[in-house]
């Protein structure tokens, strides 16, 4: 999900950190030994007071992630885990004031550059000792995401999602309508919903970041991965014509995108899809948190259109979303033991019972569990060539939330201005790419 934040220096050198040992209660070792956490630490029992910092603000992700932490303290009964939860956007904009004060112990954050920036800055723990652990839970492409410039490790993954077009079953098939496989195809569907009375394209932007997923399936589409990962590195000119050519492409597209966007948010744009006011939504499978009952059994999606033949449908932002440690926590011992538990098939399957929006970052997660939703985004994941995590985690932190952000904003309120866009883009870019 939403991701920005506000750090406003390039990330330093990482301070060297004592490592502190893994422990864990005698009722998780005898779970470990059983095989039933996946983990293979055991130790001394963990006790006290352990804050977690959680940005899982809507009802059903932080109904989902107390179940974990209960599930966390009936197996350490000298922990007592104290959530303190904000709002999810407020969260991530003041992600680097929080860093640099006095954080939880554990905190949600995501995986790739985001991790690797506060990390350089050596404002977050390592926990290469915690990957001692809990690597054989995980991919070398999970570890690899969960892992800093300097090696080590900083990052716990718990679930990770594809960004698609999400649909109703029934309202295409009420209406015959098809699921395009090229931007001709969305267009002429586009223009048939509009007959019908539908919003083609749900859209809501008022957080400023789900926009950004219609640039990254646009730009990867048009241009490619490699293009697509070197303009978030800031190694590509914004005014050149190949980003040009994804705003004119998005500016065709804006007449069958939902009114007042800029006022709405996901949610309320998720819900327009539910209540079959809107036809289409491209967003990540989190989107069905707003989807209950009948409504829920009826969504689908697909991945977005192809539109340059070069490059197909061959690349997907999927992100993975976790956890990570404060660069002095409090109470360590707690702290790394949560983070152990969190990386164990049993945890995940725990949240994913009340919060089935998402994959488990877990090999080791019983996939027999998964409803279709879940089994589609794996096999859509799995089919894809080249992962992003997502424009505001792919670069820079402060390049996403100060120009980024304001730039698409403004673009969806004024389209017809897109070389003094681009030129401001470049612009403010090399400014901050070169700090």
């Amino acid at each position: 999900m939403q991701n920005s934040s506000s750090p406003v220096a390039h990330p330093g050198g990482v301070a060297r950190r004592r490592r502190l040992t893994v422990r864990m209660t005698a009722a998780l070792a005898t779970l470990v030994s059983a095989g039933a956490l996946g983990v293979s630490v055991a130790g001394a029992a963990p006790s006290g007071t352990l804050t977690l910092g959680s940005n899982y603000s809507d009802a059903v992700p932080k109904a989902a992630l107390q179940a974990v932490v209960d599930g966390f303290q009936a197996a350490n009964p000298g922990v007592t885990v104290k959530v303190n939860t904000v709002d999810h956007n407020s969260f991530q904009e003041n992600i680097n004031t929080y860093l640099q004060g006095t954080p939880d112990d554990v905190f949600p954050w995501f995986a790739g550059y985001r991790m690797q920036f506060f990390a350089q800055k050596g404002l977050v723990g390592d926990i290469s000792d915690v990957w001692n652990s809990i690597g054989s839970n995980y991919s070398s492409a999970f570890k690899g995401a969960s892992t800093g410039l300097d090696g080590k490790q900083y990052f716990v993954p718990f679930y990770n999602y594809p960004w698609a077009i999400f649909y109703r079953k029934s309202v295409f098939k009420q209406n015959g309508y098809k699921v395009p496989g090229n931007l001709n195809q969305l267009v002429a569907l586009s223009k048939k919903m509009q007959k019908d009375g539908l919003a083609p394209i749900a859209f809501g932007d008022k957080d400023g970041w789900p926009a950004m997923g219609t640039f990254d399936a646009l730009n990867s589409r048009i241009n490619g991965y490699d293009f697509h990962v070197s303009l978030m590195a800031g190694k590509e000119s914004w005014t050149s014509p190949k980003v040009k050519k994804v705003f004119e492409t998005w500016k065709s597209l804006l007449p069958y995108h939902q009114k007042g966007s800029l006022g709405r948010t996901w949610q309320d744009a998720a819900k327009s899809v539910a209540t079959k006011k809107s036809g289409m939504y491209l967003l990540g499978l989190f989107v069905g948190q707003q989807f209950t009952g009948a409504a829920y059994k009826d969504l689908d999606f697909f991945p977005f259109p192809a539109i340059n033949p070069s490059f197909a449908r061959d690349t997907i932002d999927a992100p993975i979303d976790g956890f990570m440690m404060a660069k002095s926590p409090k109470n360590p011992e707690a702290a790394k033991a949560f983070l152990a538990y969190l990386a164990t098939p049993a945890a995940q399957a725990i949240y994913f019972k009340g919060d089935p929006n998402n994959i488990p970052a877990s090999k080791g997660a019983d996939t027999s569990t998964y409803n279709a939703l879940q089994k589609k985004a794996v096999a859509v994941i799995g089919a894809s060539a080249h992962i992003t995590q997502f424009l505001d985690r792919d670069t820079r932190p402060d390049f996403a939330t100060n120009v980024m952000i304001p730039s698409i904003q403004s673009f969806i309120k004024n389209p017809n201005n897109i070389d003094g866009l681009l030129k401001s883009i470049e612009k403010q870019k090399v400014a901050i790419f070169a700090s």
